[in-house]
């Protein structure tokens, strides 16, 4: 049987995402912003499809519920449905008491001990922190879709009444020396199976931003021509750049007033840049290309590149950086296993994750539920990706006294 502490967030997070759906229009909710990301009751949908599967079908034996709606929901978060599989699903208000019902009784079964027989999966919690962590990723993906929502929603004529200035990159930075550092979960029972086994890796010494980006520093990249000048974009990026319609001119999410100055359309509305403030709504390429302005600076900026998730975790560790979980940070790295990797809770998982050439995104965002945020978290999503709530970071060669 789960903790108290494991169930009363399981508990939670389901309210959390029946709220969301509670609070857009039923045509809203069908509505698919997002290809990748399908619809706002299709995720919402798919949790409780996931709880079943894996509680009823698996672990008790009964497929009776999951047969009849496998073929709606068996895709996993990165193969969502089409328009026509969202428009076909029930309203939001039966699927919202649809889910109130089955949850219930979920909770239920992992707190009456019996209630599950006995399995591999439910051995130290495993499959109820999985879960639990399944939906936190879910509810994040469901704002992602409600701040898309609002960026379709007709122009609200903002005024920006302090505008943002450009500002080159700060010198603000720390560094770590060469060394060996743990990287990876101890194997905590929370722990998701893309940071495990924990390993020892060897990096060279280098210097580490203690912050994210901030507009302040990426408006100073647009303003120098940053989405025209080819030189900055390696070939993937510039293809990405070139493909999208309308042409990337500045972050997701950010819109001129009248004036021409900047500000954010975001989840509340809109709202002014503020200067410190991480940049939110970028995806790697911009990551990189950011990076490459950054580095043709010169002088204390030479070197510039973005971070690598192993150098990210190790000053995480160290306490030796701020800003970590305002926005999650892109790195320069694909998603890879660690050796020895064991996927959990089955095997499909490492054939899904890996095949699809993911980047990884370290920290959390402002909306990143408290049982994703450690240093440890490996977070994934497609180098394009820009509704992840995603910014970066810029680590630099180290300095002569090193």
């Amino acid at each position: 049987m789960p903790n108290t502490e494991i169930l009363a967030a399981l508990s939670g997070i389901h309210e959390l995402l029946r709220e969301l759906l509670r609070g857009v229009p039923a045509a809203d909710a069908a509505a698919p912003y997002d290809p990748r990301l399908g619809c706002l009751s299709w995720q919402f949908a798919q949790t409780v499809y996931r709880e079943t599967y894996w509680l009823r079908e698996v672990v008790a034996g009964d497929a009776d519920l999951t047969a009849r709606v496998r073929h709606l929901f068996a895709a996993g978060p990165a193969s969502a449905p089409d328009a026509a599989v969202c428009g076909g699903l029930p309203p939001s208000a039966h699927l919202i008491d649809w889910a109130g019902e089955i949850q219930a009784e979920h909770l239920r079964r992992l707190a009456t001990p019996g209630a599950l027989p006995a399995h591999p999966l439910l051995v130290d919690d495993r499959l109820a922190w999985y879960l639990l962590q399944e939906n936190a990723r879910a509810y994040e993906r469901m704002l992602a879709l409600l701040w898309l929502r609002a960026l379709t929603r007709p122009g609200d004529h903002y005024q920006v009444e302090i505008p943002l200035a450009p500002r080159l990159p700060a010198l603000d930075r720390v560094e770590v020396k060469q060394g060996h550092y743990r990287i990876g979960s101890r194997g905590e029972p929370h722990a998701d199976d893309l940071e495990l086994p924990p390993q020892a890796v060897e990096l060279a010494s280098f210097r580490i931003s203690t912050r994210p980006v901030s507009n302040a520093e990426y408006l100073a990249f647009i303003r120098d021509g940053g989405y025209q000048r080819r030189e900055l974009w390696e070939a993937d990026g510039l293809a990405w750049l070139e493909a999208a319609a309308p042409r990337p001119a500045a972050p997701l999410g950010w819109r001129q007033d009248a004036r021409g100055c900047w500000y954010e359309r975001h989840l509340n509305g809109s709202a002014d840049l503020l200067t410190d403030q991480p940049v939110n709504g970028i995806n790697r390429y911009e990551a990189r290309a950011f990076a490459a302005w950054t580095a043709s600076l010169g002088g204390d900026h030479a070197g510039a590149v973005v971070q690598h998730e192993y150098q990210w975790e190790v000053a995480a560790r160290a306490g030796l950086i701020d800003g970590a979980g305002r926005v999650w940070e892109w790195c320069a790295n694909p998603l890879h296993p660690y050796p020895e990797f064991v996927p959990f809770p089955d095997s499909q998982t490492a054939d899904d994750v890996f095949s699809r050439g993911d980047g990884v995104l370290r920290g959390a965002s402002l909306h990143t539920q408290r049982c994703l945020r450690r240093a440890s978290y490996r977070s994934a999503a497609a180098p394009d990706s820009r509704w992840g709530f995603a910014g970066t970071r810029l680590v630099y060669p180290p300095g002569s006294g090193l």
